[in-house]
Order: C-alpha cells, then structure tokens, then sequence
C-alpha cells in the first residue's frame, strides 16, 4: 500500500473592497490585507488513519474546523484532530479563517483514509458493563490479537472517574493491558472507559477499526486486613471498622500457607464444594468435597474468606485451615453481604509471596510499586 504524506497549501481568496486597490495588499490604503493561508495535512485518497488531520494557519487565526472532533492550540494558530480516523471512510474538514483585519474565508477539503489490510479490536473488558466493584478494581483489556505498537493503542484509552483518580495503564501480555489507581479508587462514583481504537496502528498494516465503551461504578470501600500472626481480620466498610477471630493456613506445607500480600475479591458463593489432594506429602491430610459456606474467593489457586467448617475454637488462636481465611458465621456472614468484586483482602504475616504465585488471572496487581507499574506502561 503507498502511503501519502501531502500538505495542501490553500490561499483564503478575498474579494477586494469597494475602495482596494487589487495591487496593493498591505492594508495600508483601507484594504483588508493580505488573506490568511490554510494548510491541511490530509488530501487525497489514501491517507494514513492513524496520522489524523492537522490545520495550520498563517497571517491570520483559525476560526472554526468542522467535520471531525479536533482541538485547537492556545494561539488558534494549528487545530488537530482529537483521536485517529476510520480506515477506508471519506472526510470533508471545513475551515474558517481570519487575517488580523478580521477578513474571513472559508475553505472546504475532502479526502479519504487508507483501508486497513488486518484489523484488530477489543475481545474482552473487565469489569462489566454497569457493575459495581470494589476499590482496588482493575480495568483489563484484552485484545483480538497481538499489539507490537503498544504506545499507539496506550494513546487510545481514556479513562475518566467524577473523582478525579490518578492511574496508569500497564501492558501484562501483548495482548492484555490493565489500568490501576495510583491509590484506591475513591467511593461511590461513576467510571468510564473508552478505547478509541478507530484507526489506530496497532501494528504493520493492522489497525483498529471500532471504538469500545465501557462504564462501571465504584461502590462502598471495603478494606480487609488479614493478620495471620494475630489471628484477627479487620474490616473497614466505609469507615465502619469490625475485627473478627480467624484461622488461616496452617503452614505445614508451603501449598497451605496463605499467600501474604494484597488480594482482590474475585467472586462469591453461599456453598462451595472444596478438593485437596497432596499426593501422599507428610502432614497434609486429603479431603474430598468439602461443603464450605459464604465463600468469597481471594485467589484463583483456591483461597477464600469463608466461614469455618467447625472448629471454632481454632479461630483467634492459631492457623489450621488448609490455606483458606477461616472466620466466625458472623464473621463470615457480615464479610460475605458486603462484598463485590474488586475488594481489598490484605493477608499478612505468613511467609509465602502472593506475588510469586504462578497464576496469571490471580489480579495481583497490587502487590507490585507504583514506579513498578509505571515501568509496565508503554508511555511511562
């Protein structure tokens, strides 16, 4: 495909006043002046998508650009296209302008953008449309295919929040790339989410042909604090604090130890039917179909906030469950009726990393720095 980088130059033509003389275009015998002089980055029909349209002017200002979204630079010198165009579709830009006599003419171009020999879009978004999550909820974007311009794509995705929330994409695969907060989401309010991806280079001869929209809502706050040393959980609804007596892994085998470190709650269950097989290993005991109740997963490995099958004199004292956060009904009840997808589950004091686990959908996206995540993005 031959691709085109033309610049029309368009002189504004103004028709000569009832006492300008057609020589004289300085101004200076009561004439309007030299016109302004236009000029249009796009012409022709096969004109890149991903460059968009520049209008610049000289001897004078840009009054108005109309046909596509576009912004304008302090000086109303140079007007620019706001995102990327759509591959294979005609555009016609109409430009006003003035010189500083205030003498207007407008001027209109068309031209037509390249078509895309591959495309690629959008497969999957997290949350759902419309859900309310958590305070550490992640947005994850999945695409069709893999992204080798992945400050082209980056460039693409806008996220808003009513609260004004500081986050930053970072790319996990080639062709997954999540968004979190520098600190937790702020309560009770409204996100949306937008992949302007029309046009965008995504790589050689691929482009994004559709944009993608999402909204979600941020809900109530609930910070969890598991202390595996202390035996307690503490849970912060909204302000509202209550402590509750657990038991989490009891730590005979590096498989049953609790992963430490901050977890997302990922979904919940009122019956859980649970499985453990350790293969014959010294000190683990297998079980099969464990019936648990008011399960709330943690982690993809199998690790809940559920209430205790029994042995209730465990809770508060010492880790004996086989790596699941164990607590009181009405421990496990009030943790069970607030949660949504998105919560934060601190487990601390156990000796296994939940960052080192292998699991890739496990959410671990908080257990890494700021400047970490900031390292993950492909515009830093």
């Amino acid at each position: 495909m031959k691709l085109t980088y033309l610049v029309a130059t368009v002189t504004l033509a103004a028709a000569a006043g009832c006492s300008a003389n057609a020589a004289d275009t300085s101004g200076r015998d009561g004439t309007a002046g030299p016109s302004a002089t236009v000029s249009i980055s796009a012409v022709g029909s096969d004109v890149r998508p991903d460059q968009g349209v520049t209008v610049t002017v000289s001897g004078g200002t840009l009054e108005s650009v109309t046909g596509i979204a576009g912004t304008f630079n302090a000086g109303r010198t140079s007007w620019k296209t706001t995102w990327t165009l759509k591959p294979g579709a005609s555009y016609k830009v109409t430009t006003t302008a003035k010189n500083p006599k205030g003498k207007a003419t407008t001027v209109t171009r068309a031209f037509r953008t390249a078509k895309a020999k591959q495309t690629v879009g959008v497969a999957d978004v997290t949350p759902m449309p419309g859900e309310k999550v958590g305070v550490g909820m992640p947005i994850i974007v999945d695409f069709t295919g893999p992204v080798a311009n992945r400050a082209n794509v980056e460039k693409a995705l806008e996220v808003k929040s009513d609260k004004g929330d500081e986050g930053a994409w970072s790319w996990v695969t080639d062709r997954r790339v999540v968004y979190r907060t520098r600190k937790y989401w702020h309560a009770h309010q409204k996100i949306s989410f937008t992949a302007h991806l029309t046009g965008v280079r995504a790589a050689r001869d691929t482009y994004g042909v559709r944009d993608v929209s999402r909204s979600f809502k941020i809900g109530d706050s609930n910070v969890t604090v598991a202390n595996a040393k202390t035996h307690y959980m503490t849970v912060n609804h909204d302000g509202t604090v209550r402590k509750f007596p657990i038991s989490a892994g009891k730590g005979n085998l590096q498989s049953t130890i609790t992963t430490n470190g901050i977890h997302l709650t990922k979904e919940k269950a009122q019956v859980v039917h649970m499985t453990a097989t350790c293969h014959g290993q010294p000190g683990c005991d297998d079980y099969q179909g464990e019936v648990v109740h008011l399960a709330v997963r943690i982690t993809m490995g199998g690790e809940y906030v559920h209430q205790s099958v029994g042995e209730y004199y465990y809770l508060g004292k010492q880790n004996e469950s086989h790596g699941c956060v164990r607590t009181t009904p009405e421990g496990a009840k009030y943790f069970y009726d607030i949660s949504q997808r998105g919560d934060i589950v601190d487990v601390t004091g156990t000796t296994r990393p939940f960052a080192d686990e292998p699991s890739a959908d496990d959410w671990k996206y908080w257990t890494v720095s700021w400047n970490r995540w900031l390292a993950g993005s492909a515009l830093h």
